[in-house]
């Protein structure tokens, strides 16, 4: 008797369309996840009256302008965007650099203590940034960096989970034998991480930066402790917004809807890269 052959994939080699109710439920999500953003620009756009109506108000009214004024009057929002953008590409440039070097060493170099290593830095991790906030204060002042951006910057020019997460992503796509043929041709290794490396970790550089760079724009604990209020990011102007015996909401959504903008120009930019770099490792899995 002849053994029953396995059948065959009708379909193999054509492409999968979605059904009409996972296109309904993608629409529903992003619909849900761009609300709140969709609602800062109405509440920007609008008085302060407008805002507390029931039920509330959900398109935009004629008083954007007028309102951003407000915010850049209260508040040296100017100032304080391009202090946020100097501290946020600091840290995003020196965070990706320092982690995917310090991921390769981790990765793909054999050295001496290099296991104890990585366990100290992924053990940090589990340190509440609260614990090191007088340490470093102390270092601070005696460097007299207080009141200025690299009291901010260089504290977070290095990142554990920067370091892991390139360690991981470099030791599963980049193969030994690749490292070895480029040893073979004479490459050092300062010539293998630039020309094999940063091409193949460009996808996770591109990730790590987009998390780095919101994770540094967003942040508020730190540059209120380390800045003055004349040089601020622009999380530390926000609260100078709308003061008063009542708070005008529609200038506070003012200030954050133009704080906003260039974590949405970042991810633009960088979300192509992403993307990208997520089929390029499904079509290679």
């Amino acid at each position: 008797m002849s053994r029953p052959t396995a059948p065959r994939r009708k379909h193999a080699g054509r492409t999968t369309h979605a059904g009409r109710l996972t296109y309904a439920f993608l629409i529903l999500a992003t619909l849900v996840s761009m609300f709140p953003l969709y609602y800062t620009l109405v509440a920007a756009s609008r008085s302060n009256a407008d805002i507390a109506r029931v039920p509330p108000v959900l398109w935009p009214g004629p008083h954007l302008l007028h309102n951003f004024q407000q915010a850049l009057q209260q508040a040296d929002i100017g100032k304080a965007l391009l202090n946020s953008l100097i501290v946020s590409s600091s840290i995003t440039v020196g965070t990706v650099l320092c982690s995917t070097l310090a991921g390769f060493a981790f990765a793909k170099l054999r050295f001496r203590g290099r296991n104890a290593l990585l366990a100290f830095t992924v053990g940090t991790m589990m340190i509440p940034p609260q614990l090191g906030v007088i340490p470093l204060f102390v270092i601070i002042a005696k460097l007299q960096w207080a009141n200025q951006l690299q009291a901010v910057i260089l504290p977070s020019l290095v990142s554990a989970f920067g370091v892991f997460f390139m360690r991981q992503y470099i030791a599963q796509c980049l193969p030994d034998e690749l490292i070895e043929a480029a040893r073979v041709d004479g490459a050092s290794t300062s010539r293998i991480f630039w020309t094999i490396v940063v091409p193949i970790a460009r996808p996770a550089m591109a990730v790590l930066g987009l998390l780095t760079f919101m994770t540094a724009w967003n942040d508020f604990f730190w540059p209120i402790i380390a800045l003055s209020s004349q040089e601020p990011t622009v999380q530390v102007a926000l609260r100078q917004l709308g003061g008063g015996y009542v708070q005008d909401q529609s200038v506070i959504m003012a200030g954050t809807l133009l704080g906003t903008l260039p974590v949405l120009v970042v991810f633009g930019l960088l979300g192509r890269q992403i993307v990208g770099g997520i089929m390029h490792g499904a079509v290679k899995g």
